[in-house]
């Protein structure tokens, strides 16, 4: 027999290939509704979603064959995982793929917050020649601190580092080796860094983990940078704190709602944004697609 694997989202080519040569079926389908899905999921022994399609309750319970769900990237927010296994589905996410691919963002992110690359860019378009007023600040020496020091908190402190920045990391769980990181509690995180970078992932326990409160205890002349999850960073609260000066500067690659619509957040000068980009690389999503291709047929071979 033949088994079926149905990928709901695009992945890179070399993923899809993978699968062929393993002798699976692949058939991709992409843009079904809920409904469609758990219409179409009854054959099929692999699925393959992105975030963007969801992989609830009805689906899964009439997922007649499934053994297996992959799914290219970090967050699994988007599928029932604890559902699936209790009823024997396997899932997988791809935790390291696109790790280098967001800690570039947040660079990328930090350098332009320092030196007003949107500000300076827009006014040449508008005709305007506003070299003065956009005189910006070196990284060299200023403190980073990363609020989660996971695997792209470890990436993004050993580029701040050979940036010459001092770094500072805080984790609810005990970290082994820190190294390039000084290990502190939130409060010195919050109080003494010139940068934060937030990296956990958004559950009841990190829900608003960057509220008021904590913005008042921020320097006022910090820039924060988000490219966690949607719902970790209070928004109204953000917008508060940038536009009373209580942070200078804020930079967000996730929001609560996605798209974000009118967020006012979109409004300030002191507010950089991008669409949700933070593995979209062509490096990372490829290892993304291999790497969830490669789960997939390891599990549906090891099931015969």
């Amino acid at each position: 027999m033949v088994k079926k694997v149905l990928v709901c989202n695009p992945i890179a080519d070399e993923g899809i290939e993978m699968m062929e040569k393993a002798g699976l079926q692949v058939d991709q389908k992409f843009d079904m509704s809920q409904e469609e899905l758990t219409a179409t999921i009854p054959p099929y022994h692999g699925l393959i979603v992105r975030g963007s399609t969801k992989v609830r309750v009805p689906t899964i319970d009439a997922a007649e064959n499934l053994e297996a769900i992959g799914r290219p990237g970090i967050g699994m927010d988007n599928i029932d995982v604890a559902y699936a296994r209790e009823k024997g589905i396997s899932v997988y996410n791809t935790p390291l793929a696109t790790t280098i691919s967001v800690a570039e963002l947040v660079l990328s992110h930090m350098f332009s917050a320092y030196r007003n690359v949107v500000a300076g860019t827009v006014s040449l378009r508008e005709g305007r020649w506003i070299k003065k007023e956009l005189k910006g600040n070196e990284i060299y020496g200023k403190t980073m601190g990363i609020i989660g020091y996971g695997n792209i908190g470890h990436e993004v402190a050993t580029r701040a580092a050979a940036l010459g920045m001092k770094v500072l990391a805080y984790d609810v769980v005990e970290v082994k080796d820190p190294s390039p990181a000084k290990m502190v509690d939130l409060d010195m995180i919050l109080e003494q860094s010139d940068v934060i970078t937030i990296h956990v992932p958004h559950i009841d326990a990190t829900h608003h983990l960057l509220s008021t409160e904590e913005f008042a205890r921020m320097k006022d002349s910090a820039t924060l940078i988000d490219c966690s999850r949607g719902g970790v960073v209070d928004e109204e609260a953000l917008y508060e704190a940038l536009t009373k000066g209580e942070i200078r500067f804020a930079c967000k690659d996730v929001f609560a709602q996605e798209p974000p619509g009118d967020n006012k957040l979109l409004t300030l000068d002191n507010f950089h944004a991008t669409p949700h980009i933070g593995g979209q690389t062509l490096e990372g999503q490829a290892r993304a697609g291999t790497q969830a291709a490669e789960q997939v047929i390891e599990e549906l071979n090891r099931r015969g």
